[in-house]
């Protein structure tokens, strides 16, 4: 597919962080000063998950208040509307930004509201995913989840589970998202980003819908088959598993081994300033690198609208755009013969 029948596609992103997909234009207007690019972007050449993390200090530092919250929202969703991107997943940690003058309830809110305004100039629909921090307490963390249900079908769509991974296992948060499954929040988890399946089988098993990452599972086939039965997305970030050296080379990324399993495998930016990428840019990626096909790029579209935490009207909207697009291009190349 050219890079133009790309920016063309009707497109799907379920895993955008807030803070690492913020423009430098409105970075730079929220802190009254230029920035260069290489204080939001890591370079090709980015040794470390460590380096990667650095660049996330300038844009926390702008959603510390209610309409930095607003315009980032607003900001985010204009950014996407750029190529295309139909319906996105938009997620954040609110307890990072909660201060004595504003409670997570009025994070949300904030943001909400800078969301909606952006749909509506820019026809891009969303929900918001709330991640809850590996670092901070269960009772935090719980608080967040309960007060983010509140929010639930009107712009929260889901909760999610971040940070480091390596050093707070899933199985620390069983509790946390028993509880947060019986209250009926949808969630996906941030798991297999680095080195543990363990971390999968868990997350699974607790009642995640989906695994953020997920790339651990390389090679086991087991938990493959067990996820690929069960439905589950995987959101896969390729650039940014690259950056990160979640993967060490191209040659060890597994989206084609996924794929090939039957995975419900959808691909997503993970965060456009600090990866310096787009949707399009990682499906020209996969498409190059990996291999992937025409039609299995449009299942990667199909499967990001399967996988959303969206209603059944907002995926069929999707599932029309997706289709009626693909309906054009067969035309068009009809004509073409």
């Amino acid at each position: 597919m050219t890079r133009e029948k790309l920016i063309a596609l009707p497109k799907i992103e379920l895993h955008c962080h807030l803070d690492g997909s913020l423009s430098k234009e409105f970075i730079e207007k929220r802190l009254g000063r230029e920035v260069s690019p290489k204080e939001l972007s890591v370079s090709d050449d980015c040794t470390s998950l460590a380096e990667y993390l650095e660049k996330f200090t300038l844009p926390g530092l702008c959603i510390m208040d209610e309409e930095g919250l607003k315009e980032s929202g607003y900001d985010v969703l204009k950014s996407m509307s750029r190529e295309n991107v139909c319906y996105a997943e938009i997620r954040f940690a609110p307890l990072l930004s909660e201060t004595e003058e504003m409670s997570c309830a009025k994070v949300i809110e904030s943001l909400l509201e800078g969301l909606e305004k952006g749909r509506a100039d820019f026809g891009v629909e969303f929900g918001v995913i709330t991640c809850a921090m590996r670092h901070h307490s269960e009772e935090d963390n719980s608080r967040m989840i309960k007060t983010a249900r509140e929010y639930l079908g009107c712009g929260v769509c889901a909760a999610d589970l971040a940070g480091a991974e390596a050093s707070y296992p899933m199985s620390e948060f069983m509790n946390l998202f028993q509880n947060t499954h019986k209250i009926g929040m949808p969630f996906t988890i941030h798991a297999g980003e680095c080195g543990n399946a363990q971390n999968i089988a868990d997350a699974v098993r607790v009642g995640a819908e989906r695994i953020g990452h997920g790339i651990a599972m390389r090679g086991n086939r087991e938990l493959q088959r067990e996820l690929a039965a069960k439905g589950i997305g995987i959101e896969m970030c390729p650039i940014s598993n690259l950056q990160t050296k979640a993967v060490q080379s191209t040659a060890e990324y597994p989206i084609r081994e996924f794929l090939d399993a039957g995975l419900k495998v959808t691909v997503n930016t993970d965060n456009r300033t600090v990866s310096n990428t787009t949707l399009t840019k990682e499906l020209e990626f996969v498409q190059k690198t990996y291999g992937i096909r025409d039609e299995e790029v449009l299942l990667l579209m199909k499967n990001a609208v399967d996988a959303a935490f969206a209603g059944e009207a907002v995926k069929e909207r999707l599932y029309r755009k997706v289709n009626s697009k693909i309906k054009r291009d067969e035309v068009n190349e009809n004509e073409k013969l």
